[in-house]
């Protein structure tokens, strides 16, 4: 422990470093996927196409990625706005189905009700299909936040500063406690994603605590 006792303050900097790029992506990702996942589910020609796309995009070598960002959007090779674009890409590769099944999953006799009701358009995805489908997107949200925290450590290799550097750093100088820091870290941050979104998931889904507290 004494290696860590003397890089705290080092390894809280690049924890929030790491939250960063892997935690905007995310909540980008999911504005972007909620769209294109619901196109995909209202229009059953538009479904292949899309959920084959995202998925090839999630084939790409994370390294490779980062390195093409700056010949793509014109940065610097240093700029995290690499990183946070690359894993942007990879959230919505892995959401757009997320969605699409969460939507898919909603059952077509509260669809049915809905319109009965009057609910149409927006206000019933936002009102009824949305809110149904929050399990089913919270557990893809779940993989994704798990797999950008442990992407995003590959930013080191480029120079890009988070959790990751004490991997490559340890390695380098074969520092045993630093690397298991990283690792550490690493685990410690994605358990924390993941809490928060079961705990986002709860306060969205009010009726299945209910159901729960019933049972």
């Amino acid at each position: 422990m004494t290696w860590v006792n003397d890089h705290w303050d080092e390894i809280f900097t690049l924890a929030r470093s790491h939250v960063w790029l892997a935690g905007l992506p995310l909540i980008l990702g999911l504005l972007i996927a909620l769209p294109l996942g619901w196109a995909a589910r209202r229009w059953t020609r538009v479904y292949p196409v899309l959920i084959s796309t995202s998925g090839l995009l999630y084939t790409i070598p994370s390294l490779a990625l980062f390195v093409m960002m700056p010949l793509i959007i014109g940065t610097k090779v240093l700029d995290p706005i690499n990183v946070v674009v690359a894993m942007t890409i990879y959230t919505v590769a892995l959401l757009v189905r997320t969605v699409a099944d969460g939507l898919g999953s909603v059952p077509d006799d509260v669809l049915q009700a809905a319109r009965a009701m009057g609910y149409r358009g927006f206000r019933r995805f936002f009102g009824v299909e949305l809110p149904l489908a929050v399990p089913v997107i919270a557990a893809g949200l779940r993989v994704a936040a798990v797999s950008n925290v442990s992407i995003v450590s590959v930013a080191s290799l480029i120079g890009v500063s988070q959790l990751g550097n004490l991997l490559t750093d340890g390695y380098d100088r074969f520092i045993t406690e630093e690397i298991l820091a990283g690792i550490v870290a690493c685990v410690v941050l994605a358990l924390i994603f993941d809490g928060l979104i079961l705990l986002g998931q709860r306060l969205l889904t009010p009726w299945l605590r209910a159901q729960g507290a019933r049972s």
